[in-house]
């Protein structure tokens, strides 16, 4: 199966169709006045539909077993075609457009099984996928110019040459894959008075100034100290995402002192420096964070 561990839970929703033909008006009637020999025709496929949805990864294999948090079962008769709408609902890190699918047709398999005493000619058709909501399909961030970014790493011993920088690196790959411009890479010691000077000079060119390092607990992890006077609105949700996300993966998570806020229209990020780190926390808020740079035009979230 695709790995989905790097992903975040979001609202999922599908809707999906299918459409039984039956041949004559007299199995409408049978259906609607519950006259067919075996039973309930609505209330039995919707049944069966519920079960089968949430079984779906038993039948296809690459789809994941995720947990079912709402299902409905509805059906419109039109002429001699009753339409099956099947939707379904939960918070998870991948959508529920296949476990629709499947539900919408067993339930149209259970009404061919039901009915075939009583009518020979129907047909299953249409099954198809009405709409779907969640994932980055729904949270797409547009923007008319590229977002540009300076990365920093905050590290003696990568400054001094004694080790190599990757997880500046990652940040750069990470925002290269959501479309972000990095128009500054540099390395730099852990030092108060440097972290602050970039900061100021970088926000005022860019979007996003993000900073690797130096968010532990050692006598020279300063970044935290050096951001948090100088920005100008803390944004705690993003710290607690990057935090919550990094807790659910490693238990040392907790121990980081990231921190995120603006300055002027800038976001600022300072994030773990370790590469496992730095690459959690970014996969933990991007690229939903970039909604950030609407929000600092004066836009609110419904207009988007």
């Amino acid at each position: 199966m695709v790995d989905i561990t790097h992903k975040i839970s979001t609202l999922r929703v599908a809707t999906a169709t299918a459409i039984v033909k039956v041949s004559k008006q007299e199995t409408i009637d049978a259906v609607v006045n519950n006259l067919v020999p075996k039973g309930n025709v609505f209330e039995m496929a919707k049944t069966a539909g519920l079960f089968a949805v949430k079984n779906t990864h038993l039948s296809i294999p690459d789809c994941h077993p995720l947990p079912i948090e709402f299902t409905s079962v509805e059906y419109n008769i039109e002429g001699l075609d009753i339409h099956i709408i099947f939707k379904v609902k939960t918070v998870y890190k991948t959508g529920v457009e296949v476990e629709a699918m499947h539900g919408a047709s067993i339930v149209a398999l259970t009404m061919y099984d039901m009915l075939k005493p009583i009518d020979k000619e129907i047909e299953i058709s249409t099954i198809k996928l009405i709409n779907k909501e969640g994932g980055k399909s729904s949270f797409k961030n547009k923007f008319p110019n590229a977002i540009k970014a300076a990365v920093f790493v905050c590290s003696d011993s990568i400054f001094a040459g004694d080790k190599e920088d990757r997880s500046g690196k990652t940040i750069v790959e990470k925002l290269d894959s959501h479309g972000v411009e990095t128009s500054h890479y540099e390395i730099i010691p852990d030092e108060l008075d440097i972290i602050q000077e970039k900061t100021k000079a970088f926000a005022k060119e860019n979007q996003l100034v993000i900073f690797t390092g130096g968010t532990g607990l050692s006598p020279r992890d300063v970044t935290p100290e050096a951001l948090e006077p100088i920005l100008e609105s803390r944004i705690p949700g993003i710290e607690e995402a990057i935090r919550n996300y990094g807790q659910q993966r490693m238990p040392y998570a907790m121990l980081s002192r990231s921190v995120a806020g603006t300055l002027g229209k800038a976001l600022v990020l300072a994030l773990p420096g370790s590469t496992n780190g730095v690459r959690e926390s970014m996969d933990a808020i991007f690229p939903h964070v970039m909604h950030v740079f609407h929000i600092l035009k004066g836009k609110n979230h419904d207009s988007l």
